[in-house]
């Protein structure tokens, strides 16, 4: 019987509906690539690179693994300057308005006093709206870790502690193996699905989910249309619109909810659904017995459910509208009254001097409306497409090498234990002698430490 790996023509692959076969034995670090960077399967042909790292460039998360040399006043990704172009032109046509009129017609002053009764109350909204929108970014990032802990811990205990019964048959120790890698690809499963039911993209055929899920029974998956599920590709005055901070140019986020007409269920949920139904097959087929770790892998479990409550507070409960629209009413106020307020002082310096005041004002407000939901794909948002590959290549590297044994690695003699005396060497010694070279490494290390500081104070010239 011929060896050679079994391979499938575009054709075959598309009355499939499924990738090609691939054998695992010549994957040589995991049995599954990480995917590329999520992107929403898009009808159209495919577009320049150029144009999409550019836009990348200015409308993505922004990437935490970038570094620029540029000082933070000269940075343009993640700045809201962009969004202050046309508010700051409007007030500036305005400042313009009101001081050529105070200079050739007839003065139009207000007391100062109104600028500090106003500035107060400006200042004590745009506080209140700036700390309530950073506490949910925060809140976001908290859980976006706790998720990242539960599901390292969650992989790390079925992969140790879930038995793989080889001794009893090649075919079951094999079975059990891939139903450990099955369930650690469903823990990557739900925070990518989570992802994406926080971005209001309630589907399940993304190119970074749908291999992950398509072998489930989801609501998600049997809601999708292809007429009707797939976004549209945005036109270049749309997408410029919404760099520029224009709210007739932004689309209902949960456009996609709302157009269909069956039940899309909650996909995270149901992941973690087929996650819990593993964990209790191992435990009752006697794979997994310790009830120590079956409390920890359900507290695990409940972690998940934790964060998917969590983050659908922090994204459906932003601030009550009756303050946003208050807040905004009282800053426009404030900047429109700055004109008449400035021109008794400065004359014909108004205009700058207005519009610098708004700039101040507004960006601050603009900053709070932005991270009001960090789940979004706006420059200043939480990267979740790298905390997700992040995850993705961790739990890889988990099941890189099947679970390691005590023997392997303490009886090893490159395992120095002590002074560089290896397993083989303080195993031939006494008990005594052993715990006193652990006496004696406890003076040598002090001793070690002291040296070291003396050699860098004097590398220092102290």
């Amino acid at each position: 019987m011929s060896t050679a790996n079994t391979t499938t023509s575009p054709q075959e692959q598309g009355h499939l509906g499924k990738p090609p076969y691939v054998n695992v034995s010549s994957q040589a670090t995991s049995l599954r690539q990480p995917s590329p960077m999520p992107a929403p399967k898009r009808p159209g042909g495919p577009r320049h690179k150029s144009s999409i790292r550019t836009e990348e460039s200015f409308t993505q998360p922004r990437d935490i693994e970038r570094h620029s040399k540029l000082p933070y006043f000269l940075r343009m990704h993640g700045s809201i300057t962009p969004r202050m172009i046309i508010p700051l032109s409007f007030v500036g046509a305005w400042a313009t308005l009101i001081t050529c009129i105070s200079h050739w017609v007839h003065p139009l002053v207000v007391s100062s006093l109104l600028l500090t009764v106003l500035g107060f109350v400006v200042g004590l909204g745009i506080s209140f709206r700036t700390s309530s929108a950073y506490e949910r970014y925060v809140d976001g990032r908290k859980y976006w870790a706790q998720l990242s802990q539960a599901s390292r811990d969650l992989a790390r205990h079925i992969w140790i502690h879930v038995e793989e019964r080889h001794e009893q048959g090649l075919d079951l120790g094999k079975r059990d193996l891939l139903g450990k890698v099955t369930a650690l690809n469903l823990i990557v499963a739900f925070a990518v699905a989570l992802k994406h039911r926080l971005r209001f993209e309630p589907y399940a055929q993304y190119d970074d989910l749908e291999h992950l899920v398509s072998h489930l029974s989801t609501f998600a998956g049997e809601a999708f249309d292809p007429d009707t599920s797939v976004p549209q590709p945005k036109s270049s005055w749309k997408r410029g619109g919404e760099y520029l901070g224009l709210t007739v140019a932004q689309s209902n986020p949960r456009k996609m909810i709302k157009r269909s007409k069956r039940n899309l269920g909650n996909l995270p949920l149901e992941v973690l659904i087929y996650v819990s139904a593993y964990v209790e097959s191992v435990i009752r087929s006697g794979q997994f017995t310790n009830g120590t770790e079956q409390a920890m892998v359900m507290n695990s479990l409940n972690s998940l459910n934790e964060v998917l409550a969590g983050t659908e507070r922090v994204l459906n409960t932003p601030l009550p509208v009756a303050y946003s629209i208050a807040i905004s009413q009282i800053t426009w106020v404030y900047v429109m009254m700055l004109p008449f307020q400035l021109w008794d002082a400065l004359r014909w310096i108004t205009i700058p001097g207005t519009i610098v005041g708004a700039y101040i004002i507004l960006g601050i407000a603009a900053i709070g409306r932005e991270i009001e939901n960090p789940f979004g794909r706006d420059e200043n948002d939480l990267p979740l497409d790298k905390f997700c590959q992040g995850l993705e290549d961790e739990i890889n590297v988990i099941a890189a090498k099947a679970p390691p044994k005590p023997e392997e690695f303490v009886m090893n003699d490159d395992n120095a234990i002590m002074f560089d005396n290896s397993y083989s060497t303080l195993a031939a010694q006494s008990i005594e002698d052993i715990r006193a070279g652990l006496r004696a490494r406890t003076v040598r290390a002090s001793a070690m430490r002291a040296s070291l500081q003396q050699a860098r104070r004097e590398k220092q010239g102290v």
